[in-house]
């Protein structure tokens, strides 16, 4: 059996074996799994709306796993993507609402401040890391609630103590009548554009430019990187601050585009974190990533319609997304599996 064959199984066996390992579950638990998965479907699937809510979905995500996938192809372990992506989110909404500009002009920079904001969130551990050998993953956790306590202060500061920036100026929103008109006024907006591209951006800068090769170097070898001539303390700093900027541009998604605006917060938004998973089903590569986020998201918005349409419990239906990802990031035992079944029918 062919690599180019496996790997197209890999995938499908793995979703295959977490939907029927979340059957059983439903069965065990008493509520038919037949109508739960007929929930998800429609949940995702069921018509424009759905359809529009859940690429929204999956766009954020995808900003989130580049982050993460970028630093761990660089041979750094960014746990402060929640961190980035929330004072990337402040910055794209304060620029929204502070200024009132030509939209041509008002939404790049408003996108540009958030990537601004998040790569400086990520400069901060980089350069702690290269200069005093602090590890990025403490340092990067512990920004994470500075990062949402800060907000959170900005916020009541911005708003005269409210609990939300307001509304930003229809010059800096991400969303569109045309796309409104088709998704039956979803919030579906131009990000996943910008999403997209910003794939595209991290396998130009990995695979085709010098600086990416060095950063993978460095992320390999710091000793052999600094021997051949590298500057490892830069690229670190680098590396850390790329993979910001792809964090801060994933709340620029929620500031500009599905939410329109920025609230005080009592917790974690959760789509930093959820990004670490996104990554490793990605295999930390672009493409990759498009795939965990696509699953990713459309997972967890699909399955808000199975209490309501299945009257599953959230507590079933989180453990039947978990059990299908777990599935999918198993997937390296699968393919071992597929691979020694095609070798024994080989021998026979």
């Amino acid at each position: 059996m062919s690599n180019r064959i496996i790997n197209l199984l890999v995938p499908v066996v793995s979703v295959i074996l977490g939907l029927l390992v979340g059957a059983v579950v439903m069965l065990v638990s008493g509520y038919d799994p037949i109508e739960g998965y007929a929930a998800l479907w429609d949940g995702i699937f069921g018509d424009a709306y759905t359809i529009g809510e859940t690429i929204r979905q999956i766009t954020p995500y995808i900003l989130a796993g580049l982050a993460v996938a970028f630093a761990f192809r660089t041979g750094l372990f960014n746990i402060g993507v929640e961190g980035q992506l929330i004072v990337g989110w402040f910055a794209a909404a304060y620029v929204g609402i502070a200024v009132d500009l030509p939209k041509i002009i008002h939404l790049p920079l408003a996108i540009l401040a958030a990537a601004a904001a998040g790569a400086l969130w990520g400069f901060i551990p980089g350069l702690l890391k290269a200069r005093f050998k602090v590890h990025e993953v403490i340092v990067t956790i512990m920004m994470n609630y500075v990062a949402l306590h800060t907000v959170n202060a900005l916020i009541r500061t911005v708003s005269d103590g409210g609990d939300n920036t307001g509304k930003i100026h229809p010059s800096a929103s991400l969303r569109s009548d045309f796309l409104e008109n088709m998704t039956d006024f979803s919030r579906l907006h131009y990000g996943i554009i910008i999403a997209l591209a910003m794939v595209l951006v991290m396998w130009l800068i990995l695979e085709k430019t010098t600086k990416g090769f060095e950063l993978k170097s460095v992320g390999l070898n710091h000793h052999a990187s600094e021997y051949a001539g590298m500057n490892v303390n830069k690229n670190i700093i680098l590396a850390m601050s790329i993979s910001g900027a792809f964090a801060g541009l994933g709340g620029a998604m929620e500031a500009l585009g599905t939410f329109e605006f920025i609230s005080v917060k009592g917790g974690f938004t959760g789509i930093g974190f959820d990004g670490i998973a996104v990554a490793l089903l990605g295999a930390n590569t672009p493409l990759g990533v498009i795939f965990g986020a696509v699953l990713f998201g459309s997972l967890k918005y699909g399955a808000t319609n199975m209490p309501n349409a299945a009257q599953i419990p959230e507590e079933i239906v989180s453990i039947i997304i978990a059990i299908i990802i777990f599935f999918v990031a198993s997937g390296y035992v699968i393919r071992l599996f597929i691979e020694r079944l095609s070798k024994k029918k080989e021998a026979k």
